[in-house]
């Protein structure tokens, strides 16, 4: 069997500083979290930054680069930065950490979706932060916006840089969105999706979804890698059923705070560890970031601009 990438989001711009005091913030937190998920075994860190100060996702590719540097100093784990930024942020915004940073894997939302989290503020009375209840509360009425346009503007970006996009995958119509860009010969093998379940305004997260999506994929696309992300309790049950079809996971805290029920988890590190024990109870093992590069055709840490 193929070796399975397990990929970390580290911080994400969906759980605000109220929700977990584990939540990474500063630079220094955010690398440590990045050199514990290495050591745990992962090969991929999905990362976003926040305002060291209040926690807020920010777009400053200043402290991107600070912590990319930083982390290639310690260790060879592939850094996938993000192109979704924070709530509200501008395509602009979002696509300079490719434009500035090359990196050798970006995220690329594959469509726009109505990114809900206005629900969770309901659950919280007293917030750290100011900015936090508003942030969660605007987005009933907020579309993460993903044109057509957007979406060819990207992967010009892309290809500039030689940055493999990393396709995030939230309802099916994306798979259709992805197929058209391939056919129109704007993306290079090997296409990598991550199916991203369980967000309020995509798909749910169930077997028989992802068992749909991943088939409709093959259909529309043939050929590719795919990993499995999933929100909050669903995420070990769904990264196990990605395993199960020849897929690759992601972990980490941007999609779950818990290391199960009523636990939290105190870092990106745990959650590694316990999928990698999953995957290993089934008979795989994980992929070492060199691995990872060779299955994903990545250029390699030396040709970033970091």
């Amino acid at each position: 069997m193929k070796k399975v990438i397990v990929t970390a989001a580290i911080t994400g711009a969906i759980h605000t500083p109220t929700m977990s005091e584990y939540l990474p913030i500063t630079p220094g937190q955010i690398i440590d979290e990045i050199i514990a998920v290495h050591e745990a075994g992962g090969s991929i860190c999905h990362v976003h930054v926040r305002d060291p100060k209040t926690g807020k996702p920010v777009s400053d590719t200043g402290i991107y680069s600070e912590i990319a540097k930083e982390v290639k100093k310690k260790c060879d784990i592939i850094l996938c930065i993000t192109t979704g930024g924070g709530l509200g942020m501008s395509g602009k915004e979002r696509v300079k950490t490719v434009t500035d940073l090359a990196p050798e894997l970006a995220s690329f939302n594959a469509g726009s979706v109505n990114f809900a989290l206005f629900h969770a503020a309901k659950k919280y009375k007293n917030w750290k932060y100011d900015w936090e209840q508003q942030y969660l509360e605007m987005t009933e009425d907020y579309i993460f916006s993903n044109t057509f346009k957007t979406m060819r503007e990207f992967c010009g970006y892309f290809n500039e840089q030689n940055t493999k996009p990393e396709f995030e995958i939230y309802d099916a119509g994306m798979i259709n969105n992805v197929a058209f860009l391939i056919d129109q010969g704007y993306i290079k093998k090997p296409y990598y999706l991550q199916f991203v379940m369980g967000i309020l305004g995509g798909i749910t997260a169930s077997p028989e979804n992802l068992i749909f999506l991943v088939d409709y994929a093959k259909r529309q696309i043939g050929d590719f890698e795919f990993s499995v992300c999933a929100a909050g309790k669903f995420q070990f049950s769904m990264c196990t059923q990605s395993l199960l079809l020849g897929g690759h996971v992601r972990v980490g805290m941007e999609d779950n705070l818990y290391i199960e029920k009523g636990v939290m988890a105190k870092s990106n590190g745990e959650q590694v560890a316990k999928i990698i024990r999953i995957a290993g109870e089934l008979g795989l093992e994980p992929a070492t970031p060199e691995e990872a590069r060779k299955i994903l055709g990545l250029k390699g840490l030396n040709k970033v601009k970091y």
